[in-house]
């Protein structure tokens, strides 16, 4: 356990304390105007401007401690970005912590496990763990954070077989609102390790992570896409499919308008599009064989499922790697039909005045199960995740915002809670903390709720790492 960094309170004006941080840190220290500081704040997410009064470019554990000393001293919020696919709260006026320079990973063969630095990526990960014939529980995007993903539970690409992605982490490096450096494990903090896989950043700053490895080398992968003529009769089909197939089988539905531009190719474009992604670690022909009432809708724009390395899992989605700005929210549903899915589409899909991406995950097998060791992940009985996602116009969000929530009002009957990695920006833009608080609201159970309110007050009482657990529990 390393000693924390003691910044002194009493420098006179903040560039001579950001001089006298950056003299303690390897990485860059940036104030607004300097060189490089627009740079260092931005990230994939473009539609919400990050305006920190310093910004910290960490390249070591060392790096965190000192910026959240020297934040601590001045009663600065503390945000963190790794990748910037997600938004940290208190960015503004405050410090921001980048990570992405602390992206080494290691793997270890024999104990199939992989460690791995705040700044990583699942691109970095997953090759390096293909080297051993072995699979993190990686999501569909190889450019996401590895650390931030795992800390807002992880619904990945083998999910149903093996669970999420926090239900399988061994131990996580965490530098605490002290300053202090600590390694938590199960047995050394049960109460902290809990709160932290599935509680995302309000209880400290997460330098490193070690998680379990699976012997996956292989899938049957890919995805069909069909045109707008079929979506109709692909909703219904595929929700009867995924109440046949195996746990092994992973898969998700998209339904996306299609841009009428030279970036999408041809035979796509203007069009509305029902995109089938599956992940499936079984035998490829048994993966053939299970697909079939897919293909029986009609013809495939696209039909790109075979044998694959794990490797390049990667392409079964094939997310966006450009920055953009985008908002959007999500529903976890213990029951999905497809009548209330075609209103769904009605409200929010191409006919509506902004156009969405719309998504169903296909849940249950493994993440209905409690893990080994408990965390905070909540709403494990939840069969769906439905996730409705737009780019809003110009000065547009709160346009954006109306049709996405009669979207989701057309399935609040069935809506369980909602999930903390497809947020997509809510709350986080808001500087109003009950606005803030609502858009949390639901992702934990009630008890859960209590629970990790009452650890932030123990270990972070000044609230320097802001959340919205101290919200909504004093709300």
């Amino acid at each position: 356990m390393t000693n924390a960094v003691q910044i002194p309170a009493s420098a006179p004006d903040p560039t001579e304390a950001a001089l006298e941080l950056a003299r303690r840190v390897r990485g860059p220290v940036l104030l607004p105007g300097d060189e490089g500081f627009a740079a260092e704040c931005a990230g994939f997410q473009t539609g919400v401007r990050q305006e920190p009064a310093v910004v910290v470019g960490a390249a070591q554990a060392a790096d965190v401690q000192a910026a959240v000393a020297f934040a601590a001293a001045r009663g600065l919020p503390v945000g963190v970005r790794a990748t910037g696919h997600g938004l940290p709260e208190a960015a503004r006026g405050g410090l921001l912590i980048g990570t992405r320079r602390m992206d080494t990973v290691r793997v270890d063969p024999a104990a199939r496990t992989a460690w791995f630095a705040a700044g990583a990526r699942w691109e970095r990960v997953v090759p390096e763990a293909a080297r051993h014939g072995l699979a993190p529980l990686n999501g569909s995007a190889p450019q996401v954070g590895a650390v931030s993903y795992t800390l807002g539970g992880g619904l990945g690409l083998l999910s149903r077989q093996y669970g999420y992605a926090a239900d399988h982490v061994r131990s996580i490096d965490l530098v605490t609102a002290d300053g202090r450096l600590r390694t938590v494990t199960a047995a050394g903090d049960p109460e902290l390790f809990w709160g932290l896989r599935g509680g995302a950043a309000a209880l400290g700053v997460v330098t490193g992570m070690e998680v379990e490895l699976f012997p996956v080398e292989r899938i049957y992968g890919g995805g069909l896409m069909f045109d707008t003529d079929l979506v109709d009769d692909l909703l219904e089909t595929y929700l009867r499919w995924t109440e046949t197939v195996p746990e092994q089988l992973t898969s998700s539905l998209g339904l996306v308008p299609m841009p009428d531009v030279p970036a999408v190719p041809k035979a796509l474009r203007g069009r509305f599009v029902a995109h089938v992604r599956i992940a499936y670690t079984g035998d490829p022909a048994d993966g053939e064989r299970l697909v079939a009432p897919l293909r029986a809708v009609g013809p495939r724009l696209t039909d790109r499922l075979g044998d694959m390395p794990y490797r390049e899992s990667g392409r079964i989605y094939s997310d966006p790697t450009t920055p953009h700005s985008y908002r959007g929210d999500n529903a976890l549903l213990g029951e999905l039909d497809a009548q209330r899915l075609r209103t769904v589409v009605e409200l929010a899909g191409p006919g509506s005045a902004l156009p969405n991406v719309i998504q169903v995950r296909h849940l249950g097998g493994a993440l209905g199960r409690p893990p080994a060791e408990p965390n905070a992940v909540g709403h494990r009985g939840a069969r769906y995740l439905l996730s409705v996602l737009g780019m809003p116009r110009e000065g547009g969000v709160e346009e954006l915002r109306a049709v996405q929530r009669r979207a989701f009002e057309a399935v609040a009957p069935v809506t369980l809670g909602r999930s903390l990695n497809f947020l997509y920006a809510q709350g986080n833009a808001d500087r109003d903390t009950t606005a803030r608080g609502s858009a949390v609201r639901g992702v934990y159970e009630p008890a859960d709720l209590e629970r990790l309110a009452r650890l932030k007050a123990a270990l972070d009482p000044t609230d320097l790492f802001r959340h919205n657990y101290r919200v909504i529990a004093t709300s």
